[in-house]
């Protein structure tokens, strides 16, 4: 984590270190055994490092891609003064470098920080959110949003996510050696084993990765639920604005929601309508556990300190 002033906490990077271990190793142990499977090392490393190479580059512009499928825009200081100046004060309560700004024109009620690192990162926020929020509940959510940056656990989900892509790139490029180069001179019934092997192992990488990213995505939401709570000293405000995101989203068109389902892992909570299951394969706790969180620490910070 870099060195701000938010809440660290020792629990997330512990738990980014090991996902990012599990899955380097998870990447490494498929292409070894897709050259055994195969008996084509040339194909399987060219492949491996092509998809590596794709994971590189999404890593590289997580921040323009993220821009563009939000359809946001970086705006300046004489653009939007306002959300500049609710970003300037919190950094500088933070005491971390300010990100970039955009806002994204779409009535979703939503808002969301990415980038490889702090000095590449970007807070968006959308249209949608800075209607139906006053500018204490904005606040809090840009705190929230800020401290995902200062611990940088968005580069790390951006990374974990392209894990399942390069799996299957992998997996594709073994059996396409399995049915031409490395499956010559092979009756059928040992290319179709080969082909099995492949698939299993592909199912077996992208399952791992999807639940990796999922225990470390709820993880990290409520992470930055209390680390933002605490800068501000305003946990109620944050809950307050976590309810009316989520109630506002039935109001919502089912197919807008859909056409942002590939961020929510990164929104400060689910484009989805209606309450949602808390189970293995939410991006996010549940709003009742979040809700939970940010009263003990109301609680915490009502109470009289020593001598008081």
């Amino acid at each position: 984590m870099a060195r701000t002033r938010f809440l660290p906490d020792s629990g997330l990077t512990a738990r980014m270190t090991l996902v990012m271990f599990l899955l380097g190793g998870l990447f490494v142990a498929l292409v070894v055994a897709l050259m055994v499977a195969v008996r084509s090392p040339g194909l399987a490393m060219i492949v491996g490092v092509v998809g590596l190479g794709i994971a590189f580059f999404q890593w590289w512009t997580s921040d323009t891609m993220a821009m563009r499928a939000m359809r946001a825009r970086e705006v300046s200081p004489q653009e939007a003064p306002e959300l500049h100046g609710m970003i300037d004060r919190l950094c500088a309560l933070a005491d971390m470098p300010k990100p970039r700004v955009g806002v994204a024109d779409m009535d979703i009620p939503n808002a969301f920080a990415t980038g490889r690192s702090p000095d590449r990162a970007v807070v968006c926020v959308t249209t949608g959110i800075l209607r139906r929020l006053d500018a204490e509940e904005l606040e809090a959510v840009l705190a929230h949003e800020l401290s995902h940056v200062a611990h940088r656990d968005v580069m790390v989900m951006t990374i974990a996510s392209s894990a399942g892509i390069v799996a299957g790139m992998v997996t594709r490029g073994a059996q396409f050696g399995a049915l031409s180069g490395g499956g010559r001179g092979r009756n059928d019934k040992n290319s179709g084993a080969l082909l099995l092997v492949a698939l299993v192992v592909s199912l077996v990488v992208y399952a791992i990765s999807f639940f990796l990213t999922r225990l470390l995505s709820r993880y990290r939401e409520l992470c930055a639920d209390r680390a933002g709570a605490y800068l501000t000293m305003k946990p109620a405000k944050l809950a307050s604005a976590l309810q009316k995101i989520t109630g506002e989203m039935a109001s919502i068109p089912q197919r807008d929601l859909r056409t942002t389902s590939a961020m929510n892992a990164f929104f400060i909570a689910p484009a989805i309508s209606g309450a949602s299951l808390s189970t293995l394969t939410s991006t996010h706790p549940s709003l009742e556990q979040r809700l939970e969180q940010l009263a003990r620490i109301q609680a915490d910070l009502s109470r009289p300190g020593p001598g008081a």
